[in-house]
């Protein structure tokens, strides 16, 4: 009689601690979703932040969400009056800039909130555009890679949405 005894005192061991384990796994488990759930991104330390976006693509879709993401990155409290931006267009991007495009409001909201918007020298000259195709108050610079390379080097951070 002995055995089976000692034998159902070792199964209920083991079935305790494989309940305790499970049990101290799963408030671990449930632990880190709510450290997870409990997360709200991080601290702006610096005194100022910088961010060049492209776009390079003429697809509504596209054009839209980087203008969106860019209102996103300004309204965002932690950046509140530390954050620069500019919008360079380049290839097919310049049809975001293009005078008969719907994003006229839209980059005007933008610069006024100090928000550079240029467009690509080389793309007008490629796709033998004048600057008169583009809104008046879009800025040029001589190339949008150029201008990524020297923001990027700058310390920029670089954005293609």
């Amino acid at each position: 009689m002995r055995k089976p005894t000692m034998i159902i005192r070792i199964l209920f061991t083991a079935f305790i601690l494989t309940a305790t384990l499970s049990v101290t796994s799963a408030q671990s488990v449930s632990d880190k979703l709510q450290k997870n759930r409990d997360y709200t991104g991080a601290t702006a330390h610096k005194d100022s932040y910088k961010a060049i976006y492209m776009i390079d693509v003429k697809d509504p879709y596209v054009i839209n969400k980087t203008l969106r993401n860019i209102g996103n990155a300004l309204n965002d409290p932690r950046l509140k009056g530390k954050l620069t931006i500019e919008l360079v267009a380049f290839s097919d991007g310049v049809a975001a800039f293009l005078k008969n495009s719907p994003y006229e409001s839209q980059l005007k909201a933008l610069i006024e909130k100090g928000v550079i918007v240029a467009q690509c020298a080389n793309t007008l000259k490629e796709k033998h555009m004048s600057r008169d195709q583009i809104f008046d108050f879009i800025g040029l610079v001589p190339s949008g890679n150029g201008e990524l390379i020297l923001r990027q080097a700058e310390g920029w951070a670089v954005i293609k949405p």
